[in-house]
C-alpha cells in the first residue's frame, strides 16, 4: 500500500526517469492504442520512480519489445484508471490490499504459474499471503514496513522504540507523517493494541481521539517531501516505508530506521496482469526478466528497497542485507500486520476520521 512511489537523490531519479521517457516511455494514450496487437509492446504502470530505469533499457534489447511505461502515486490512482479501463495496462503494481481488491472486483488475470519459469527464487516467507492465497493473481515485487526515521542529532535511539513513543511531549512539532489514512491509522490502532484492519467504531473512534492528542508533536503530513526534510535535517522524526528510510539514510548518516517493538504494517507490492491486458506473452516475459536474480538484484539496489527474491538477495552486498531493519528475522517483524480490503463503506469511514485529523491540526 502502498511502493515506488524526491530530495536530492530522488530529483535525480525522476530526472533520470523522465530523460529515460523521451527515449522510451509512451503517454497513456499511447499505451492504449499504440502498435495494436503487434505483441511487441508491453505497457506498464507502476508507481513512479520504481525501477531501474536501465532494466527497461535492456529488456527492450534482450526481446524486442517496446516498452510504454506510466506511473500513478496511489493505489486508489491507479485502481480508479484500471476501472475505467481506457488505457489497457500489460502489468500493474498494486500492494496486499489493492490486489484483494482488484481480485474481487474482477479486474485481473488469474496467473498461469507454468509460464512463470522464476517462481522458483521467490522467498517462501513472502509467498502464499491472505490477500492473494497461494499468488493465483499475483507475485511479489517489493516489501518492507512502516517505521520510524528519526535523527540522532535530535533524537536518541532508546526514546523512539516504539509507537506510542511518539505522543512523547518532548517531540512537540517534531514529527513528520505520511499522508495516508491506512497507515497513520495502522500505527494509532497498533498502539492500543488493536488490528490495522478493524471495522469497529468504537476501535476507529477511539484511534482516532488518540491522533487528535499527537497533534502537537506533528510538524507536517506529507509524501515524498519528507524524504526532502529528513535528508535535510529539517525534521527530527518521520513515519514512513523503509524504502523511502533507506533513500534517506543514503543522502544523510544521521538517519536511522526503527521498525517499533509490539508490531507495525508488513506491506507488500506486487506484479499482476489486468484483466484487459493486450499482451500477456510479453507480460510474462517481464516478469520473468524482473525476477532473474541478476536483474532483481540490480533493481533492488537501483531503489532501496527490500527484494523477496532469496537468489537476487544473495548477490547484494552484505552491507544492505545485513541491515536487519531492511532486511528483518523473524522475531523482528512478529506481530506485524498485513492490510486487508475494507468495504467501501468502511474505507470511506478511515478517510473522514483522517480528514477531520488533518484539519483539526489548522
Amino acid at each position: 500500500m502502498k511502493k515506488l512511489i524526491y530530495a536530492a537523490l530522488g530529483i535525480l531519479l525522476a530526472t533520470g526517469l523522465l530523460a529515460l521517457g523521451a527515449k522510451h516511455f509512451e503517454n497513456a494514450q499511447s499505451a492504449a492504442t499504440g502498435d495494436g496487437h503487434s505483441g511487441k509492446v508491453l505497457n506498464i504502470y507502476n508507481w513512479g520512480a520504481y525501477i531501474d530505469p536501465a532494466l527497461i533499457t535492456k529488456f527492450e534489447k534482450q526481446t524486442g519489445i517496446k516498452v510504454n511505461y506510466d506511473t500513478f502515486d496511489s493505489n486508489e490512482a491507479m485502481l480508479t484508471k484500471i476501472q475505467q479501463g481506457g488505457t489497457s495496462y500489460d502489468i500493474t503494481v498494486p500492494s496486499d490490499y489493492t490486489v484483494q481488491k482488484m481480485k474481487q472486483l474482477g479486474l485481473l488475470q488469474k496467473l498461469d504459474h507454468r509460464k512463470l519459469t522464476t517462481l522458483k527464487y521467490y522467498d517462501p516467507f513472502i509467498m502464499n499471503r491472505a490477500f492473494d492465497p497461494h499468488n493465483a493473481y499475483s507475485v511479489p515485487y517489493f516489501w518492507g514496513t512502516l517505521g520510524i526515521t528519526y535523527n540522532d542529532k535530535y533524537v536518541k535511539a532508546k526514546d523512539v522504540q516504539t509507537w506510542n513513543d511518539l505522543w512523547n511531549p518532548k517531540f512537540r512539532n517534531d514529527i513528520m507523517l505520511t499522508d495516508d489514512a491506512r497507515d497513520v491509522f495502522g500505527f494509532a490502532l497498533i498502539s492500543m493494541h488493536k488490528s490495522v484492519n478493524t471495522t469497529s467504531n468504537a476501535d476507529l473512534l477511539a484511534a482516532k481521539g488518540k491522533l487528535d492528542a499527537l497533534t502537537p508533536n506533528v510538524k507536517a503530513i506529507a509524501a515524498d517531501e519528507i524524504k526532502m526534510y529528513m535528508a535535510q535535517d529539517q525534521a527530527a522524526i518521520a513515519v514512513g516505508y523503509s524504502g523511502d528510510a533507506s533513500e534517506m539514510i543514503a543522502e544523510n548518516s544521521h538517519l536511522h530506521y526503527v521498525i517499533p517493538k509490539g508490531g507495525t504494517n508488513l506491506w507488500f507490492d506486487n506484479l499482476v496482469i489486468p484483466k484487459n491486458a493486450k499482451h500477456v506473452a510479453a507480460a510474462y516475459k517481464f516478469i520473468n526478466f524482473i525476477n532473474e536474480p541478476k536483474n532483481a538484484a540490480q533493481n533492488a539496489e537501483y531503489i532501496g528497497y527490500s527484494t523477496p527474491n532469496w537468489a537476487a538477495k544473495k548477490l547484494l552486498p552484505k552491507s544492505i542485507t545485513d541491515q536487519k531493519e531492511f532486511y528483518p528475522d523473524d522475531d523482528m517483524i512478529k506481530g506485524d500486520q498485513v492490510y486487508t480490503n475494507l468495504s467501501q463503506y468502511k474505507t470511506q469511514q478511515y478517510n473522514d476520521l483522517y480528514l477531520e485529523f488533518k484539519m483539526n491540526r489548522h
